[in-house]
């Protein structure tokens, strides 16, 4: 990990916004921008050098881990040990995350560092984020194969009887089994009406036969996500099922075959939107068509009608299209991209050949 760069990155970025000084004390941008994986501690970054604050339990890991950093064990007030590194730099402006400080918080902070001015700074580390470098890619493709290896281990167990539940706990433990740390989120088994639910997380439904069943989980693996669907029936399907089906396969792979870098969110949804309204089910589309992933599993840029943010080499985003019928059920497809100079790479490689399963 290459935290040299982003450091630079950082600093070019608090230069722009006018700040000396700046204080990042959120777990994912904390990870970003120093390596560090501990679970309490923030970043310090003054004129003079970068600082890793954290508590006793750290102090053998965090060196190890940040190496560009001064690791300091700070007081039992962490803003007391802020305090005399700022006053020690002589800084009278320090920038913080808008996004991630309560206002309790920053009440707190504003009377502790007095007559320190703190100055909100909004998404700063996330801007650095929006584009991947090769070994967070290397690391998310990674985390799309464990992905594409539960999909077609849990195809084994998608039966009439088995439960929502049975079925992503299974998916969980195959991918833990197989490296990951963990699922990226709540996963996502929606089977029967249930999958007219986009977020239908898992319950205790069992599968019937001649129905949908919706799988959208990821795999989280060295801190970074993945995220995959796929739906098929249970059982013989109907011409409704076909004809749904076929709609959103469509739809998604039009997107994938044009997205490319210079396009804008919004003109990337509307390849899948189009399509879909097309065929008269755009009242029944109603999320966007993707969004960013990488150490969270919700990052800049979306894929939506309200997205002006535009598409660059190295951001990887998802291509997720649905169709959601109230009482019938429902279709979403999903893959994970990068986007390249000329185009796009596609990620994850599950099967999307329509077909049921007895």
């Amino acid at each position: 990990m290459n935290t040299g760069r982003r450091i630079t990155a950082l600093r070019a970025e608090m230069e722009k916004a006018g700040v000396e000084a700046m204080l990042v004390a959120s777990g994912v941008n904390r990870r970003y921008l120093s390596g560090f994986t501990g679970t309490s501690g923030a970043l310090l970054f003054t004129p003079g050098g970068q600082y890793l604050l954290t508590d006793f339990r750290y102090m053998t890991q965090a060196p190890a881990q940040a190496p560009d950093y001064r690791v300091v064990e700070h007081a039992p007030e962490m803003m007391d040990t802020v305090k005399e590194l700022l006053a020690e730099a002589g800084v009278k402006r320090l920038g913080f995350e808008e996004r991630h400080v309560s206002y309790a918080d920053w009440a707190s902070w504003s009377k502790k560092l007095a007559p320190v001015e703190l100055v909100p700074l909004d998404g700063l580390p996330e801007k650095l984020r929006v584009r991947k470098d090769e070994d967070e890619i290397a690391v998310i493709r990674q985390a799309a194969k464990l992905a594409d290896a539960a999909y077609a281990h849990i195809l084994h167990f998608a039966r009439p009887g088995v439960t929502e539940l049975d079925l992503a706990a299974e998916l969980e433990a195959f991918m833990r089994k197989n490296g990951a740390s963990g699922p990226t989120f709540d996963t996502i088994v929606a089977s029967g009406e249930r999958s007219a639910l986009p977020h239908g997380v898992a319950g205790t439904r069992k599968l019937q036969p001649g129905e949908f069943v919706t799988f959208d989980f990821g795999a989280l693996y060295q801190g970074y996500c993945s995220d995959l669907t796929r739906t098929i029936v249970v059982g013989e399907p109907t011409d409704r099922h076909r004809e749904i089906y076929g709609i959103v396969l469509e739809a998604q792979e039009h997107a994938l075959a044009n997205i490319r870098p210079g396009m804008t969110g919004r003109e990337a949804d509307a390849l899948t939107r189009d399509v879909i309204a097309r065929y008269g089910y755009g009242e029944f589309f109603g999320h966007g068509t993707g969004h960013g992933i990488g150490l969270e599993i919700h990052e800049a840029p979306r894929l939506s009608r309200h997205s002006d943010a535009v598409l660059e080499p190295g951001m990887v985003v998802t291509v997720e299209p649905g169709i959601y019928i109230p009482g019938f059920g429902g279709v979403r497809i999903e893959d994970d991209v990068v986007i390249t100079e000329s185009g796009i790479e596609v990620l994850t490689s599950s099967p999307k050949a329509f077909f049921a399963t007895g």
